[in-house]
């Protein structure tokens, strides 16, 4: 090969590089990156229940009342009282529903009766309904103080008949029974948000 033919062939070469790096340039779209970061702050939980988080104190019932006639803080027929279930979801930042339920209840005088919300129930097991409800995450107020009252009456009926019936019955009652227990379940799980 000549010299003159090699000179062409690397000018040859380099023309069509160089075209091919203008034409490239020329034809290449716009390509931008923008980078960001994704974050997500996870709602805080709060639920507690008289104060507690994990086991609420024990609710005496004798202790809610306010009677000299009676001995070592026991309840009889016409003692009555009340007491507080307080559920707290102050700071938590989502909404709670909070289910109130009473297991385990053993030797109910037969005409002890609860009161709530100026309802009358026959036995604790039948509140449970009434007491269970929500706090919504935005409420300004994240405490709902629930108050339970209790009463045993004196005499318990509206004719003489009724009330020696019954009579007899709260007798039998306070013979046999030593201890009225119960215990409260207080169950707070996250209201599910909506799309």
């Amino acid at each position: 090969m000549t010299r003159k033919k090699k000179v062409l062939i690397v000018l040859a070469i380099l023309a069509i590089v160089l075209l091919a790096f203008i034409g490239g340039q020329a034809y290449a779209k716009y390509v931008s990156q923008v980078r960001g970061e994704g974050v997500a702050e996870v709602a805080t939980w709060s639920f507690k229940v008289n104060g507690q988080s994990e086991q609420v104190e024990e609710i005496n019932l004798a202790s809610t009342c306010d009677n000299e006639t009676l001995v070592d803080n026991k309840i009889a027929p016409g003692t009555s009282g009340s007491f507080n279930i307080i559920v707290d979801a102050t700071g938590s930042d989502v909404g709670i529903n909070y289910n109130i339920a009473f297991t385990e209840e053993e030797n109910k005088p037969q005409n002890l009766k609860f009161v709530y919300n100026d309802t009358e129930y026959n036995s604790i097991k039948d509140l449970e309904k009434d007491l269970s409800g929500k706090i919504n995450a935005n409420d300004e107020e994240k405490t709902r103080t629930l108050n339970v009252k209790w009463k045993w009456d004196y005499e318990t009926g509206s004719s003489p008949e009724e009330i020696e019936s019954n009579d007899l019955v709260d007798t039998q009652d306070g013979q046999s029974i030593q201890n009225y227990t119960f215990n409260v379940v207080v169950t707070g799980t996250q209201v599910e948000p909506k799309a």
